[in-house]
Order: C-alpha cells, then structure tokens, then sequence
C-alpha cells in the first residue's frame, strides 16, 4: 500500500485528520508530514484546514512545502479540508491573500446581516452541521446520501469563477460552495474528519480513487 500524505504546515486539525485516515485504511501508510520530499514520494496527499489563510500560507513558504503542494494537487489524488479548499483559488479576502491559484475564483467572507428562512440572524463564522447538497456525481461521494449533512466551522468560501467546479452546495443565508472537483482535487469546505460516518465515508472513498 502507498503513503498518504497529511501536510503539516504548522496549523490545521492534523490529529483528527490523520485518525479518521487510520480508522479507515489501517493498512496504508498515513503520515504527518512537513517534509517536501515526503509529501513528493507519497501516493496520496491530504491537506487538512483550521485558521487563517494569511497563516497557511506564510507557513507553507516558511516550510518550503509550496512548491511540493502545487505539485502534489497537479498529479496525485488530492484532497482539501477546509483551507485546504480556500487555499487552492487565486485570491482571499481574509487578510488580502494570494492563494496557490490552482482553480480561477476568490474566497469571499459571509456577508453581514444574514438572515435565515424565519427571518433570524445568523452569526458568523459559520458553525456545526449544515445539509452539503451535492451538484454532480463523483466516486467520493460514493455511499452518501445526495443531501448529507456535514460539520462546518469557517467564516470564508469559495466563489470559483467556473460553476463546473462546484461539487457541493450548502446554504447559510444564501448559497455557497461547499465542495470542488477536478481532475485529480477534491476539496471540501466542511470537515470530513467531523463529520461522522458521512465524512469517514469521503475519507474511505478517497483511499480508493483513481483519477
């Protein structure tokens, strides 16, 4: 069995991440890493999310790992968690940051007030279990429920400038992105590695893709 990467880039949920991987392929090699020529030998990368997009990506340059990243999401399965998505656009609004520009889109922040269907306020960031409506068929969302619900925590989402990149929707007011794919990257804005035997289910799908 090949080696997964899971990038350490000195944040991110790396601990849950890489249990649920365990949970799912105990065969497989699942490794934390923030070595570039490990992250380069492994079969499969996974890039976990949690905090700030100005961090990630001081942190990814800081470390060396950009170009290994870049790489990685061009000829591997990949798959993104959360800034893990954001990080793969061209441009966020958190702190005016450049992304890796892998997919043509910003990363916009929910905009005040939003209001539900009964007219409350909803708080920013967006956070806990949100129904992912998926957009198109794709192996990882093999053995999940076309409307499942999802664990999200973020204040930010992805605006890809192509519809046919979006994977999954989820609403917090208005609509928004919640899942992207193409070619060999799958991303997700929600937490797979929260979100139960729903997300467990992504993880175990992605150890078996073959793009």
């Amino acid at each position: 069995m090949g080696t997964i990467a899971v990038v350490d880039y000195g944040m991110g949920n790396l601990k849950s991440v890489s249990k649920a991987l365990m949970h799912v392929a105990p065969s497989h090699n699942i490794v934390v890493t923030d070595d570039a020529k490990t992250i380069h030998n492994a079969s499969r990368v996974v890039f976990p999310g949690q905090g700030a997009m100005p961090d990630c990506m001081r942190e990814l340059d800081a470390r060396g790992l950009r170009n290994v990243v870049i790489e990685s999401a061009k000829s591997k399965p990949f798959l993104g968690i959360c800034i893990g998505l954001q990080m793969l656009f061209e441009h966020s609004e958190e702190g005016d940051t450049a992304g890796l520009g892998l997919l043509k889109g910003q990363v916009k922040r929910f905009n005040h007030p939003l209001i539900d269907v009964t007219g409350q306020k909803l708080k920013v960031p967006h956070m806990g279990w949100n129904i992912v409506t998926q957009c198109k068929p794709h192996l990882l969302w093999t053995g999940i429920e076309k409307t499942t619900r999802f664990y999200h925590v973020h204040s930010y989402y992805a605006v890809p400038d192509e519809i046919a990149l979006e994977a999954a929707y989820s609403e917090y007011s208005a609509r928004f992105t919640t899942a992207v794919s193409v070619d060999n990257i799958f991303a997700v804005q929600f937490h797979a590695e929260k979100s139960a035997e729903a997300g467990l289910q992504i993880l175990r799908n992605f150890i078996g893709w073959q793009p």
